[in-house]
């Protein structure tokens, strides 16, 4: 078929062919140029001249940058254009803008000197793209949506914002496109939404960097596609601040930070740092979610009190006194006195911090019972001898050991020593509850903050060096000065930029946890109210809050459309959210597909074959992936061990499931998951699905 014989549609895909292919011709020199100058960079270190390896260095983080960068799977590279009425040449929308000279917007140079083949989405000139509308057109005439496949482009859509502006035979093409986008089916990761992302959203994305950017909406309206185009918003708008300081997103669970990992690198960026809940301590991977009881504990502010009395208490095997021949006598401090000090020396204190204040005061004692007896002896002389003492070494290490966090956490587990410890704070039963659950070899997410809050509270000893001049103590313990230094603390790194999703349930002792992380940062606060599955304190969690943000100024903003449920799925969980909240203001769904959700009630014996022929069913209707939502994770390991191994299929509880999307949706005993994790979870669960949901009760 030759072009004046093609179909409209042909003919504009044609049109927008021609220009893509000019982009990708571009990239691919860009790409070999960025080799090249990778390689010449480590060719400088053979020059042997004053500077040469600094000079490549940055020579070759530069081009490695670049590459990376040039390098990352861009589907849809070029995903829109703008016909403006004040320009005669369109203007062309993708992940990274690229200019005709072979540079990118990292290495930004004036507009009206280089002509942009492409403009990254975050420039401020693309942001006619998604604001533009009918009755506000911003200077936009025609908003074209380019579909592809690889460098293939597939189908064009467009909006006629200004018609009075269109020039005589612009060609108008569709309707829909957002529509189009949102029925296509998921992959097991989330997509980027670059290409669909609308006005409310925008506004929040490119709202200011500094202060606290608060985010909230209902299940489907984008909230996590938001903080995540966010985080690469930031980092294009000023990069210095923020891939210098760093950018921390922190989500609910792995299954979330899983799901959403490719986010960033297909809009071209690698340097946030993306953790679950249960990640935030460094070596520590928690996932064992906890009883809602136990949860409300774990996650009060209340647990402070009992931390710090637990950090303040003997360790097991506290040696009981100190005895111990010294040069043909005796030295001796009893059990009881030993003990006084313990409280005298560790009351408000960080232990690991002051264990030489601690081993100096057992010199001094020992010192004034020997000193008579020694003759000419310094104290200086006494203590390097003593402490060259086997025996007194021993003592040392017993009575004031370096403690780590997992130690005292561990303590909790003894009845005794906890009915202390929360003694007016905690009720016999959730004492009881509370040492039940610890379990030091399978850590819990709730655990995670209780270790980090021990770790704040007993410090990091300091580094030991040995000091011979007159002075010092041995051992490096104490100098006649006072204490040491703190020891780097390089795991509680000072963030640029904070965004936390599903910031509804983060307990207060969590808050506590990011708080640390996030002492110079500015924030983005991502959540729904309505999702929240906190059941304590229902003031805790935003005193906790507004403790970690300070007074930063507030910005918020509210995503008030569903994108992602279609009417019928929705109307199922505004359902269940309306029996606990009836006048809770929801998100309208925009889209209809005619599919009434299914569901099942069937007899105990007859659970398994109706869930597996549910899933059979599900995977045979979608394209894409499927969830399965259990109540809790032993429902969940017995539903997973019934079911085929398949990368389209994931079995999740319902609090792992937050954040989640899934083209179907089965739904196992969802009145057992409204007793075991509230009617707000189930309303969770409920709104997973963007096309097919089934829901299996037992009679």
């Amino acid at each position: 078929m030759t072009e004046t014989q093609a179909s409209p549609l042909e003919q504009e895909i044609a049109l927008e062919q021609r220009h893509v292919d000019r982009v990708y011709t571009q990239l691919a020199r860009m790409r070999e140029s960025m080799a090249r100058l990778e390689a010449g960079g480590y060719d400088l270190a053979g020059a042997r001249v004053p500077g040469s390896l600094v000079d490549r260095d940055a020579m070759v983080f530069h081009a490695a940058r670049q590459r990376q960068i040039l390098d990352a799977e861009h589907e849809g590279l070029v995903f829109g254009r703008l016909d403006l009425r004040e320009l005669p040449r369109p203007r062309y929308v993708g992940r990274i803008g690229i200019r005709e000279d072979g540079s990118t917007d990292l290495d930004p140079q004036p507009a009206d000197e280089v002509e942009p083949l492409v403009i990254d989405w975050r420039a401020p000139a693309a942001e006619p793209f998604y604001r533009a509308t009918a009755a506000h057109p911003l200077g936009v005439v025609r908003r074209r949506m380019i579909q592809s496949s690889g460098e293939k482009v597939t189908g064009v859509e467009d909006d006629l914002l200004d018609p009075e502006s269109a020039p005589p035979g612009m060609t108008v093409i569709g309707d829909g496109a957002l529509l189009a986008a949102l029925a296509k089916a998921k992959g097991t990761g989330m997509r980027d939404i670059v290409a669909t992302i609308q006005q409310e959203q925008d506004v929040a994305i490119r709202a200011p960097g500094s202060g606290v950017t608060v985010v909230e909406g209902g299940p489907g309206t984008g909230k996590t596609a938001v903080a995540l185009h966010r985080a690469a918003y930031l980092l294009y708008y000023d990069r210095a601040r923020f891939a210098g300081g760093g950018v921390l997103i922190v989500g609910p669970s792995p299954v979330f930070v899983s799901y959403i990992s490719a986010v960033l690198p297909s809009l071209g960026e690698e340097s946030a740092t993306l953790k679950s809940l249960g990640e935030l301590v460094e070596g520590v991977r928690a996932t064992r979610e906890e009883t809602a009881e136990v949860h409300a504990i774990k996650g009060s502010l209340r647990m402070r009190r009992v931390l710090r009395r637990a950090t303040e208490d003997a360790v097991p095997g506290q040696p009981q006194g100190l005895r111990m021949r010294f040069r043909g006598d005796w030295l001796e401090v009893p059990a009881r006195q030993v003990e006084q000090m313990r409280r005298q020396i560790v009351r408000g204190q960080r232990r690991n911090e002051i264990r030489a204040k601690a081993f100096g005061a057992i010199l001094d004692t020992l010192w004034e019972q020997a000193k008579s007896r020694l003759p000419g002896w310094e104290q200086s002389r006494f203590d390097e001898e003593l402490t060259e003492n086997e025996e007194f070494r021993t003592f040392l290490k017993r009575w004031w050991p370096r403690l780590r966090p997992i130690e005292v956490l561990t303590w909790l587990a003894d009845p005794k020593r906890l009915a202390w410890y929360a003694e007016g704070t905690l009720s016999r039963s959730e004492q009881a509850r509370l040492a039940a659950s610890i379990r030091p070899d399978d850590l819990s997410v709730d655990d995670v903050a209780l270790l980090d809050e021990i770790d704040g509270l007993i410090g990091r000893p300091p580094v030991a060096r040995r000091k011979a001049a007159t002075g010092y103590r041995v051992l490096g313990v104490r100098t006649q000065g006072g204490e040491r230094g703190l020891a780097d603390r390089s795991d509680y790194r000072d963030y640029a930029h904070v965004i936390v999703d599903e910031s509804q349930d983060v307990t207060p002792m969590q808050w506590r946890m990011i708080g640390r992380r996030g002492q110079v940062a500015s924030w983005t606060i991502v959540g729904d109210p309505a999702q929240t599955a906190w059941t304590g304190d229902a003031t805790e969690p935003a005193r906790a809050r507004d403790s970690a943000l300070g007074s930063r100024q507030r910005h918020a903003f509210s995503l008030t459309t569903n994108y992602r449920n279609p009417a019928e799925i929705f109307a199922v969980a505004a359902a269940e959210i309306r029996r606990i909240a009836p006048n809770l203001p929801l998100p309208k769904a925009v889209r209809s597909t005619g599919v009434i959700p299914v569901q099942v009630t069937v007899p105990r014996n007859e659970l398994r074959p109706t869930v597996e022929a549910a899933v059979a069913q599900l995977l045979d209707e979608v394209d894409g992936t499927v969830g399965v939502i259990t109540p809790e994770a032993s429902t969940r390991d017995t539903v997973a061990a019934w079911l085929p191994e398949s990368v389209r299929l994931q079995v999740v509880t319902g609090l792992a499931a937050k954040g989640m999307e899934y083209d179907g949706v089965l739904v196992v005993e969802p009145r057992r998951l409204r007793e075991v994790s509230g009617a707000r979870t189930l309303y969770v669960a409920l709104s997973r699905a963007t096309q097919r949901l089934t829901t299996v009760e037992l009679a």
